[in-house]
């Protein structure tokens, strides 16, 4: 097999601090009884794909239990190849040098001089070589510890006990169907804990719509009580940077009690919950709507009435779309909520839409930008107004009283794939969207959904 790994060893660091590993080394050797792992057989985890969350988790992992290295194993694949650009690096420079704890580890590994050939443009630095040294391509501004980075995907993964896919719901599919072909001789099952929280759709045989975890059930086989989603009301960089956060786990008890265990720390506080389809389709949903609410901002100065009005809209709208995917959705409330407005607020679908508004990037630039990765609402904004633009999915209209496609009742949806997808209207037009011109209140839009057998489990692809 050809690929690359670095092996890291020494204390652990967090941004050059070292961690208390009070009861850490417990929760290894609970996880590891769990899975049955013999002595001098290490707990094997690898994140895969390098974006800002699924870098930050693996960081996490590493600062907590990297320093266990005859009990666990922690590392992360990336594609190999990708160049980082004059700028980025000249910009990389300056973080390094503006952290003096991150200038002395570099110095200390004997890496610093390849950043300062990079700035002079004397060489070319790579992202996997730069994500070796705790810099994540798409958040170079927060520096991570140094990773364990391998770049051929059979290599990371035929042995791994625990898969974290960091991928965008784009690439999930692709993926995981190579690793399905390294699993083949597979004897254990593993756990893959999804963080992608993006959508798709497919239109055939009957219209449905596909999440990360499925994607990941269809290819590889591995039954849905080893697969798990974590979400949660946080924005990567500032979870390493230990600003207070939670998350919740969601899955088959077996393993998302353990593992919200293992996961949990002081400054990020994961809780567990059985309901997945919800969780997983809001993660796509708040995506869609983060980008509109960027486009809100921008366009009205930061006002916080239009911004609240859009709130409004846009978490009615949310709440009606779950009524149609599952039977008893959780409420959009407590950690749910939280995350909706985190995304709204602040991310990257966000600060596309806010810069679309502005005229500083173009639809033609496509959704992947360098710097921030893939904004995963515009693909799902084409797969939520696919999918529910189906007249066999049709719901009664309650004014016109007539079978409706449920988009229909979707109207800031409607005008988000109008500027993504369709390009029919400009950014402009999203604030039309928030004057109703029926002058409904949005919770009659919940109560529609609430009120009436909404539920259509073909849409989840069941039967």
């Amino acid at each position: 097999m050809v690929g690359s790994i670095e092996t890291f060893h020494g204390s652990v660091y967090s941004n050059g601090s070292i961690h208390n590993c009070n009861g850490l080394e417990e929760k290894v050797d609970e996880l590891r009884r769990l899975l049955g792992k013999a002595d001098g057989d290490p707990l094997r985890i690898v994140s895969v794909g390098a974006g800002a969350w699924g870098s930050v988790f693996a960081a996490l992992m590493q600062d907590s239990y990297g320093q266990f290295r005859e009990k666990i194993q922690i590392r992360i694949w990336r594609r190999p190849g990708r160049a980082v650009d004059r700028a980025t690096a000249e910009h990389l420079f300056e973080v390094i040098n503006s952290r003096e704890n991150v200038l002395r580890r570099l110095i200390r590994r004997c890496a610093y001089l390849k950043y300062v050939e990079a700035r002079l443009g004397d060489r070319t630095l790579y992202a996997d070589e730069i994500l070796k040294d705790g810099f994540c391509l798409n958040m170079i501004d927060t520096p991570l510890c140094p990773l364990k980075v391998v770049t051929n995907l059979q290599e990371a993964v035929w042995d791994a006990d625990i898969v974290v896919n960091g991928l965008p719901s784009t690439e999930t599919g692709e993926v995981f169907e190579e690793i399905s072909q390294y699993w083949k001789e597979r004897i254990t099952v593993p756990i893959i804990i999804s963080l992608s929280k993006g959508i798709e759709a497919a239109l055939k045989p009957v219209p449905h719509i596909i999440t990360p975890t499925q994607m990941i059930n269809r290819a590889t086989g591995v039954p849905t009580e080893n697969i798990l989603y974590l979400g949660g009301p946080n924005i990567a960089s500032e979870i390493y940077n230990k600003e207070y956060a939670n998350a919740r786990i969601c899955g088959a008890e077996k393993w998302r009690k353990p593992l919200a265990k293992f996961l949990r720390q002081p400054h990020f506080i994961v809780w567990d919950n059985s309901d997945l389809v919800t969780h997983e389709i809001m993660g796509g949903l708040k995506n869609v709507y983060a980008i509109g609410a960027g486009m809100v901002a921008a366009l009205t100065n930061e006002s916080a009435t239009s911004k609240s009005v859009y709130f409004a809209h846009c978490t009615s709208e949310m709440i009606f779309i779950t009524h149609l995917l599952a039977e008893e959705p959780e409420k959009l409330a407590g950690p749910l909520l939280a995350d909706t407005y985190v995304t709204l607020l602040k991310g990257r679908n966000a600060w596309y839409g806010q810069m679309l508004a502005k005229g500083e990037i173009s639809r033609d630039m496509g959704d992947s930008i360098s710097g921030k990765g893939m904004i995963q609402g515009v693909s799902a904004v084409g797969a939520f107004y696919e999918l529910l633009s189906q007249s066999s999915s049709s719901v009664l209209h309650p004014e016109k009283k007539k079978p409706v496609a449920p988009v229909e009742l979707c109207p800031i949806l409607k005008t988000l794939y109008k500027i993504l997808i369709s390009r029919e209207e400009s950014s402009q037009s999203i604030l039309q969207a928030l004057r109703d011109e029926t002058l409904n209140d949005p919770r009659e839009r919940i109560e529609i959904a609430q009120s009436h057998a909404f539920y259509r489990p073909s849409l989840l692809g069941q039967p």
